[in-house]
């Protein structure tokens, strides 16, 4: 696999980026061993509601849920929802089972989160066309490099999938601090005008984090500490 191959993630077949930073706390460690397993999604088969939580309920999917303060808090506002996540990261992973597990007993654990370790594509791929209700995909790598665009998640392979998981009306929520990408973002979602609506009536709909979007760690950081501006879009499937 070179750097100069042509495609995009659904082609390219590699996850890019770090699978594992610092040793995991003993407590940490202890969720992976013992929680993972139970809430982890199916290695093989069709993603469904009904597999995954038992019942039918509207689905959520977050593509890299860095720590998962997103993904938990969004999954607590909305307890009839089943929220799926994948993170290659297993420190990210581990942080989001303590979230799950009811942040050291800070609140009642979270029991509608399934969480997948690896990659986010394959786990998308095996979910019906038109099951999703939201997706997501949040400060995702920018990969600024020009010959490494083909890496991003924003592109016209993924882009298409997501338009055929999300059910009509279904919301992709995408969001980044990084002008080089936001750039290229706004180029390939004018390739899918006709998948999807961008609900934007005026520059504060992009520039202001929208109601029900919890800020995560990483934007935080990055408007407190790097002062990065922050964009927030929102997509309607047609």
């Amino acid at each position: 696999m070179t750097a100069h191959k042509s495609g995009d993630p659904t082609t390219l077949n590699r996850l890019y980026g770090r699978a594992k930073g610092k040793p995991l706390r003993a407590g940490q460690q202890a969720l992976v061993d013992n929680l993972l397993p139970r809430i982890a999604v199916p290695e093989e088969g069709a993603v469904t509601a009904e597999r995954l939580f038992g019942r039918p309920c509207a689905l959520h999917f977050e593509i890299g849920f860095g720590g998962g303060e997103h993904m938990a808090q969004r999954a607590d506002m909305l307890p009839d929802h089943g929220f799926i996540g994948a993170e290659p990261f297993i420190n990210g992973v581990a942080q989001a089972l303590v979230h799950v597990s009811g942040d050291n007993g800070q609140h009642p654990p979270i029991g509608n989160v399934r969480i997948h370790h690896g990659d986010a594509l394959e786990v998308l791929a095996r979910i019906p066309d038109g099951a999703l209700s939201f997706l997501y995909l949040l400060h995702p790598d920018p990969w600024p490099k020009a010959r490494h665009a083909k890496r991003r998640m924003m592109n016209d392979g993924p882009v298409d999938m997501f338009a055929a998981k999300l059910k009509p009306g279904g919301e992709f929520r995408f969001g980044t601090d990084h002008p080089v990408y936001v750039r290229h973002a706004l180029m390939v979602m004018q390739r899918h005008t006709h998948q999807f609506e961008w609900l934007c009536e005026k520059p504060a709909d992009f520039q202001n984090r929208p109601g029900g979007w919890p800020e995560t760690r990483y934007e935080t950081k990055a408007r407190t500490v790097y002062g990065h501006e922050v964009w927030y879009f929102r997509y309607r499937r047609k």
